[in-house]
């Protein structure tokens, strides 16, 4: 069963098409014409459009996939992805859940608990808090640690439940609206707050874990091109600018990590990095969003990957068989208005033109006459550039997105290449500052429009 929507739905189905294995796809009304309902083998209603009524509805999906007769369960990212519970009932219901263990979700999957965790295994974190119950135990953690801070969800990711105060009197709005979107996105509104390091690089290291014991690294990602509300939207591998020591580090601390834990399948651990320091951040027990980027210079398909070790195959491989090979960006297409803040655009697709040429991939599950529906991520495309070198990949990804059209909805394609063409972007020495202070600097929304 493919326990997800949109692309990466579609991407999962293909993997599995690759390997020989059915699948069963779930899909909200509103997600009824979508392509990954069209691809898979079989299709199923779950509920209506909005997510607490389909894609997090865990007693109607664990019936589906029993009723169906899946023997395995993908979540792919975002929903039920990194709810150590549902991962729980799979396994209860003779359903292998296609991740970590339940355990080991619920220690790294968990922000504020991975954190204490990865210091007992000798990582450097940033200074926090344990979970938060109430506002006052908020104004406690933050006295404590000092201003400015970040609140953040210990569930999920996206950027979502996360908000930063500069100053006492901004606390206890942002902790209700974080909580409100925490609950929301993810069924779990709890907090916990740290320190907001000014202007870091935000890069992270995928790894891989078999049930033998091996677990190996497939390099770095700098995800420093993000929105003012911490979403990225601009991925690449390897990160430019990266001294081998904080590159060798940031590998090393990702090991460490997750052999302490005894992880198993796909992992991104995401680190705040300023010079040669680097402090982890958090730990998401699933596939990445930005996984293709890796996939391109290891020449390893990730998903195919996380479906064999679940199965109880081997890696087959060890570190040192593991090469990197050129550089890949990725361009997160979303239907957005960045003049306005980033405000979702929904809507139907009148006209779509995807690029193609060397070293292009494009992962969407859009086409010509598709609704892009008001109720889930706004993301309708990534398109990825490989090239033998940095600047290579950059001018494919700009001529791919100058090929690339769709019309009838607002999206972020203008403001990618924008990006791309800047000098900070050129030269690799960019911060996750970069988005909101250009913004400033062009006069537009620092903050997007409430969703």
């Amino acid at each position: 069963m493919i326990a997800n929507r949109g692309e990466i739905a579609l991407r999962i189905n293909r993997a599995c098409q690759e390997l020989g294995v059915p699948t069963v796809a779930i899909f909200s009304e509103a997600d009824r014409e979508s392509l990954h309902v069209r691809q898979a083998d079989e299709a199923f209603c779950v509920g209506p459009g909005p997510v607490g009524h389909s894609y997090l509805n865990i007693p109607n999906i664990i019936s589906t996939a029993l009723i169906t007769g899946c023997d395995a369960v993908h979540p792919g990212y975002g929903f039920l992805a990194e709810n150590a519970r549902f991962a729980e009932i799979c396994n209860d219901h003779g359903l292998t859940f296609i991740g970590p263990k339940p355990s080991v979700i619920a220690l790294m999957g968990d922000k504020a608990t991975a954190k204490r965790v990865v210091r007992d295994a000798g990582v450097a974190t940033t200074p926090g808090s344990n979970v938060l119950s109430t506002i006052e135990e908020a104004h406690e953690a933050a006295l404590a640690i000092g201003y400015p801070l970040l609140l953040k969800a210990t569930a999920g990711g996206g950027g979502r439940g996360m908000r930063a105060v500069n100053e006492p009197s901004e606390l206890a709005r942002a902790y209700a609206s974080a909580t409100a979107e925490a609950e929301a996105s993810f069924k779990d509104g709890r907090l916990y707050v740290e320190r907001l390091i000014r202007a870091p690089r935000h890069i992270e290291v995928q790894v891989l874990g078999d049930e033998f014991g091996t677990i190996v690294h497939l390099g770095e990602r700098d995800c420093s091109v993000q929105k003012p509300a911490h979403q990225k939207l601009i991925e690449e591998t390897p990160a430019p600018n990266l001294s081998a020591k904080a590159r060798d580090a940031l590998h090393e601390m990702a090991l460490r990590a997750s052999r302490y834990v005894g992880y198993t399948n796909a992992g991104t651990l995401e680190f705040l990095s300023a010079g040669d320091d680097a402090y982890f951040m958090e730990m998401n027990t699933r596939i990445q969003v930005e996984h293709p980027v890796t996939e391109m210079v290891y020449n390893i398909d990730l998903v195919k990957e996380q479906i064999r070790i679940a199965a109880g195959e081997p890696l087959g491989y060890m570190q040192k068989d593991l090469v990197a090979r050129g550089h890949a960006i990725e361009c997160r297409v979303n239907a957005e208005d960045p003049r306005n803040g980033f405000a979702p655009a929904a809507g139907t697709v009148s006209k779509l033109v995807f690029p193609g040429g060397p070293g292009i991939r494009v992962d969407t599950h859009l086409y010509a006459g598709a609704t892009i529906p008001p109720y889930y991520d706004s993301m309708i495309a990534k398109v990825v550039a490989f090239g033998d070198t940095r600047e290579v990949a950059i001018a494919r990804m700009e001529r791919a997105l100058r090929e690339t059209l769709v019309e009838g909805v607002s999206t972020t394609i203008d403001f990618c290449l924008e990006i791309l063409a800047s000098p900070e972007f050129r030269s690799g020495r960019y911060d996750v500052e970069f988005i909101p202070a250009r913004m400033l600097v062009n006069g537009r929304a620092g903050q997007p429009a409430a969703r």
